[in-house]
């Protein structure tokens, strides 16, 4: 699978993430429980990262804050593993344009994702955060798990093979 990214502008901040289970006691990146974590060069122009297809995770998410930050043009990504798939667009907001091969987009996931009974869902923090929003189409969707405790994880294997390439 490999993930093209095209900014048009420097991001204060750019992550991939690859969502395996969900903390829906928290928001932002922190909803993602433990990801599998791909950084980015937030100042690149163009980059692209080749992901594993080997056990995927249940979503990929990408997520960017523009610099000077505003949460309404943050741009957000949310992807999955599909072999002879090829999609090219923009991540949610104008400025960062994505191009997807051996993936496709998930769409039809924001605010209404979030169930009436959810802790959380009054607050802004909470009810804006896209991140926040998808955790809860995981978990409706996807039966995503709970994230563990924290250190309730194995430590990393040091001779794992790495599972990201910048071209």
């Amino acid at each position: 699978m490999r993930v093209g990214i095209t900014a048009a502008s420097p991001y204060l901040i750019m992550w991939l993430a690859g969502v395996r289970n969900i903390n829906l006691e928290k928001h932002c990146l922190e909803s993602f429980g433990e990801p599998d974590r791909h950084p980015l060069n937030p100042r690149a122009p163009r980059q692209s990262a080749v992901l594993p297809a080997e056990n995927p995770p249940l979503a990929w998410y990408l997520c960017a804050l523009p610099h000077p930050w505003d949460w309404t043009k943050n741009a957000h990504l949310a992807f999955e593993y599909a072999e002879g798939h090829h999609w090219e667009g923009p991540a949610l907001a104008r400025g960062l344009q994505v191009t997807l091969n051996n993936a496709r987009p998930i769409t039809g996931w924001g605010e209404h994702s979030i169930p009436g009974f959810a802790r959380g869902r009054n607050q802004f923090l909470y009810r804006t955060c896209r991140n926040w929003q998808f955790a809860w189409w995981l978990r409706t969707n996807r039966g995503a798990p709970d994230a563990p405790p924290p250190g309730q994880l194995p430590p990393p294997d040091p001779d794992a093979p790495e599972q990201l390439t910048f071209l």
